[in-house]
């Protein structure tokens, strides 16, 4: 439990800390337009890492559907504590993975009171996604869509080369 708290509490120190200095950095800009792409990076980097530790005595997974239960099962719970909600698929490359108790959004509001500020708090799981289906060798572009907190869907679309 109070790991769980820690882990939040760290979450939201790295938004402010990025935002401020975002802030101080575009003061001359006056731009609303938050960049969000260090929070990103910082949570690639942590699901970079963490998947390579739990996956260290694994099989490798035999095709791309299984690694995403995998995402959505295993490693959510080594993070979050839960699993995701659902998983959906069009077999074509884009999984949309939905959490609706997402935890980084369950604080702010249950309403659309602070809808706005919600994509500074899924930046880091899209990284953290990213991050880990990269060191798994699926290379795709991860967004976040927020319609009614505390719900979140992740948009995973598969880059094929």
């Amino acid at each position: 439990m109070a790991d769980e708290t820690l882990f939040e509490l760290l979450h939201l120190e790295i938004v402010n800390y990025v935002l401020e200095n975002n802030e101080i950095k575009n003061k001359e800009k006056e731009a609303k337009d938050e960049d969000l792409s260090v929070i990103e990076y910082i949570g690639f980097s942590t699901g970079f890492r963490i998947i390579e530790r739990l996956t260290k005595e694994m099989p490798r997974f035999k095709d791309e559907l299984d690694t995403m239960k995998f995402i959505c099962t295993d490693f959510w719970s080594a993070i979050y504590k839960k699993q995701i909600d659902n998983l959906r698929t069009n077999h074509q490359g884009v999984y949309v993975l939905q959490d609706n108790g997402f935890r980084f959004l369950t604080r702010l509001s249950n309403g659309k009171q602070y809808l706005e500020a919600a994509p500074r708090y899924v930046a880091f799981t899209c990284g953290v996604i990213r991050g880990s289906l990269a060191n798994l060798n699926i290379n795709c572009l991860v967004t976040a869509e927020v319609q009614n907190m505390p719900s979140c869907k992740f948009h995973i679309q598969v880059q094929r080369s």
